[in-house]
């Protein structure tokens, strides 16, 4: 699981390989990530979940980061952090008239801006998630109070009833093995371990990018299935 005290920092970048990194890289330092493509995508995000901080690109198609911001602070003082391009003084100046915390040139040094974050993070004040368990895995997030899966590149999966059964059994022990007669059994409604297999596999499907090689959810021979955050 996720360290439910942990800042949730939202990256708005359209280059993929950057936006991966930056992932990765707050990830391994303590952090609760989720990334967006473009401005709508990181609107569904903010719809969904709380955010203490933006990480934003200023140079992004058809709304760019500068235009994201005008209109999210007409609704949210969230502490934004804008990259800019080298050199791109004007950018910055517009920037913090429109009410950004801070910038960074590209390219940068990750260090430096873990440095900013956490000088912006201890001046605001942290917003915290309230009465939600919120299960990170892949490119996906359980809302286990919804029971709602959501992807972090915007919009909700659509899983059946006992597809978030299963998730909000396996999130809610991250790492535990369950074999299938268990998960029968929890599950019951005429649910067989040749049933909880099928729904697995439907279920790999949907949160898996390889369902054929899983990475978290996964299958312990002769014993049975396990779910696995990005954290464990």
């Amino acid at each position: 699981m996720a360290d439910t005290d942990a800042s949730h920092i939202l990256v708005v970048d359209d280059d993929t390989r950057l936006r991966s990194l930056l992932q990765r890289f707050l990830r391994e330092n303590g952090y609760f990530v989720s990334a967006a493509k473009c401005a709508d995508d990181a609107r569904v995000l903010l719809a969904n979940y709380k955010f203490d901080l933006l990480i934003v690109d200023i140079m992004m198609p058809k709304e760019s980061g500068l235009e994201f911001l005008e209109k999210l602070r007409f609704e949210s003082k969230i502490p934004v952090i804008l990259l800019t391009a080298m050199g791109e003084t004007a950018d910055r100046i517009a920037g913090l008239e429109l009410g950004a915390d801070d910038y960074l040139p590209k390219p940068f040094e990750p260090k430096e801006l873990l440095l900013r974050m956490k000088n912006i993070l201890k001046r605001a004040p942290k917003i915290k998630v309230v009465e939600t368990v919120i299960f990170d895995f892949g490119d996906c997030f359980y809302d286990a109070e919804k029971k709602e899966l959501f992807s972090k590149q915007g919009g909700v999966i659509h899983i059946t009833p006992v597809e978030q059964s299963l998730l909000s059994i396996l999130s809610e022990k991250s790492g535990q093995i369950f074999s299938r007669d268990e998960l029968a059994d929890i599950l019951g409604a005429g649910q067989s371990p040749r049933s909880i297999d099928v729904q697995i596999t439907r279920l790999r499907k949907k949160i898996e990018s390889d369902s054929k090689n899983p990475r978290y959810l996964k299958t312990v021979r002769g014993k049975g299935y396990l779910l696995l955050s990005n954290n464990s």
